[in-house]
């Protein structure tokens, strides 16, 4: 945790997954519509496909502790072709955060050290032995009590629902390579990943900012085909296919209704 301030922007992608060794200081973990008080030594798992915050209790102390970021396609051997989306430690109606006793607080201090001390060695089986100690301290987790979360009173429910929404459907963007995992389409999907009722969220979105979940879910499309067509040289088959459109006629339709234009003739104007 002394150096993850410098290098925590490398793990804000949405493939990236985070494992966090709490070993001392207070903290609040914001997840998805829950939080959790993380006052003694913990894990947590969070990855960016559930909203999540920290937020540090004054007076908790140092934070001390490790943190490992990690892609779900490191894991895929190991975790005999298990998705991490769906597991009880990522999942958003899923439980991330596990209390340690003393002698599990010393082990997995243990591991992650001993991960540490590894990364920095000239073996040629490193990141097998890395992927391997990364494994086995998710089945650890797999096994321990999950602690209880708490529901944060709000004097608004729509605007932390929209809140929610608005920072779920940041980061599915930008879109990197045409081989990335299929972006959220439509409110259902946000929904599901929120835990909320498709109708409560339509409801809080449009309330809070004024525009239906459908137009800020087509404004970012747009946005982001325009940016793909103009800065990448995809072809608009596989653009369509990684916004989530099953065929490319599909996504030409969507993108001349709300441009006036078809992907290739904004690609090449005349």
């Amino acid at each position: 945790m002394e150096d993850v301030r410098r290098v925590m922007g490398a793990f804000s992608r949405r493939d990236h997954f985070k494992v966090v060794l709490v070993l001392e200081g207070a903290n609040e973990l914001h997840y998805a519509t829950r939080s959790y008080a993380v006052d003694k030594p913990a894990l947590v798992f969070t990855n960016r496909l559930v909203p999540y915050s920290w937020e540090v209790v004054e007076g908790g102390g140092d934070q001390q502790g490790y943190v490992c970021g990690f892609t779900e396609s490191v894991l895929h051997s190991a975790m005999r072709g298990i998705s991490l989306k769906e597991s009880v430690l990522y999942k958003v109606d899923g439980n991330p955060v596990y209390f340690l006793t003393t002698e599990q607080q010393r082990y997995l201090a243990q591991v992650f050290e001993r991960m540490l001390q590894n990364q920095e060695t000239d073996y040629p089986h490193k990141h097998d032995l890395l992927r391997s100690q990364l494994s086995f301290i998710i089945h650890e987790a797999a096994q321990m009590q999950p602690a209880s979360a708490y529901t944060v009173p709000s004097t608004n429910a729509a605007e932390r629902i929209t809140a929610l929404f608005l920072t779920l459907l940041d980061a599915q963007f930008p879109v990197t390579t045409p081989t990335d995992e299929p972006i959220l389409k439509n409110a259902q999907d946000y929904a599901d990943r929120l835990a909320v009722h498709v109708n409560s969220l339509n409801r809080a979105v449009k309330e809070v900012t004024g525009k239906s979940t459908t137009a800020h879910l087509a404004e970012r499309f747009v946005h982001e085909a325009k940016t793909l067509l103009q800065h990448t040289d995809w072809p608009v088959a596989d653009i369509a296919d990684r916004l989530g459109f099953e065929y490319a006629t599909y996504f030409t339709r969507f993108f001349k209704q709300h441009t006036g234009s078809t992907p290739l003739a904004f690609r090449h104007p005349a």
